[in-house]
């Protein structure tokens, strides 16, 4: 049986600003209200990061707003979250980020079954060439695309 996915956020400027290397799913450790928050689909992580330290994955500054009708239960916006991943995984992120120019990034925030997952990538920032380079692509398959689908069109 297929788990549901449904995405709640996703970092879009993630991909345009980072050479992602690779990519890990990790759960997150969350309360109540939350999780009640993010079923109403609302949350930004945009400006998140994350951060291996003493052997535990934490994301910082993930915005996940108060649950509209908690009570003096409701969470604090902005507060250090764990990410919950294997030994080996955390050993991976924690080697590679001492490596120059690696960081993490939240990638995408999405329910899988009732579970809330986050992926996060292992990512090496662009110069702004490569930025260049990267819209230069993007741009160019777009006008193929286009020249192609005018073309079957006549046919």
């Amino acid at each position: 049986m297929a788990d549901d996915v449904k995405v709640i956020a996703t970092n879009r400027a993630a991909r345009h600003d980072y050479f992602i290397d690779d990519t890990f799913e990790a759960g997150v450790a969350l309360m109540g209200t939350e999780v009640k928050s993010l079923r109403m689909g609302r949350a930004t992580i945009a400006d998140g990061y994350i951060h291996v330290d003493r052997g535990e994955v934490w994301a910082e500054n993930l915005h996940i707003p108060e649950y509209v009708q908690g009570t003096w239960t409701n969470h604090s916006v902005r507060r250090k979250r764990k990410l919950l991943l294997h030994a080996h995984e955390i050993d991976t992120l924690m080697h590679k980020t001492r490596e120059k120019g690696y960081t993490i990034i939240p990638l995408r925030l999405y329910f899988k079954g009732s579970r809330v997952k986050l992926e996060i990538g292992l990512a090496r920032g662009k110069k702004l060439h490569d930025k260049r380079q990267s819209l230069r692509e993007k741009q160019d398959n777009r006008e193929a695309e286009r020249a192609m689908s005018l073309r079957r069109a006549r046919d």
